[in-house]
């Protein structure tokens, strides 16, 4: 006969194997991964990961609905020869981009970061770790995470790191938001972004440039990783062809 468990029976369980019940802590602020809802024929997003909050804090997410602005942002974790291939398209075709880069990019590719520099783009703050920001919720913690990648990078190249924060993945809390701002930090998500970032199962370069193209929109921040094949082939046309759309790129240091 299959026994029917009730709390009380959970209760007894837990006790009579000896798992402290006090040890295990429970987080108490709410985490959020950051999505929006694809649009499409160019209409602007409407519907945000906790929307109702965000705005309290230095974000950046979506621009101005009345310009037909684009800001190109990159998630750099390392290189594998693409990342090379955007950044020359991108100083080809002067657009800017703002580059949210992890230590082992940074000490692992010096000339890449010098050329990233002398070319205009902003080296931007992806924490130190990669690790799930939203489980953070002291200051202290958090800080470390943004100011051990600023070291990597000051001592290597004897620049600031722009302040301008992703957080990995998208995760965060209010309580991280409010961590950013404090350290004078803009915390950056994105208004579009596609599946890119598996370099084995990488999207089908035709169909990517054509979903790019039918959802973006009017403010439009632009998640891409530097480290997609598929991006690397596509972003000289895809520039090309927004720009005779009428849509203008401008870097993060000029959001409105």
């Amino acid at each position: 006969m299959r026994r029917k468990l009730t709390i009380a029976t959970l209760i007894i369980a837990t006790v009579c194997t000896s798992i402290p019940i006090y040890h295990i802590k429970a987080q108490t602020a709410p985490c959020f991964s950051w999505y929006t809802v694809p649009t499409k024929n160019e209409e602007r997003p409407t519907n945000f990961e906790a929307s109702d909050i965000i705005d309290k804090y230095n974000t950046i997410y979506l621009g101005s609905p009345d310009k037909k602005r684009i800001y190109l942002t990159f998630d750099a974790g390392y290189e594998n020869g693409n990342v090379k291939k955007v950044l020359d398209t991108l100083n080809e075709k002067n657009v800017k981009g703002a580059f949210f880069v992890l230590p082992h990019f940074i000490t692992a590719n010096p000339e890449l970061i010098d050329e990233m520099n002398e070319t205009g783009h902003l080296l931007c703050n992806h924490s130190t770790s990669h690790r799930d920001m939203s489980k953070i919720e002291d200051m202290e913690t958090f800080k470390k995470e943004l100011t051990g990648i600023e070291e990597i990078y000051k001592n290597q190249t004897g620049k600031e790191l722009k302040k301008f924060y992703r957080p990995p993945e998208g995760r965060f809390s209010e309580s991280n938001l409010k961590y950013a701002q404090e350290l004078g930090y803009t915390t950056v998500l994105w208004s579009l972004a596609h599946a890119d970032w598996d370099n084995s199962k990488q999207p089908d370069p035709a169909k990517a440039k054509e979903l790019i193209l039918s959802r973006i929109h009017n403010g439009c921040v632009l998640l891409l990783h530097p480290t997609s094949e598929t991006n690397a082939i596509i972003l000289p046309e895809l520039i090309d062809e927004l720009r005779s759309r009428g849509y203008e790129f401008f870097s993060l240091d000029e959001f409105e």
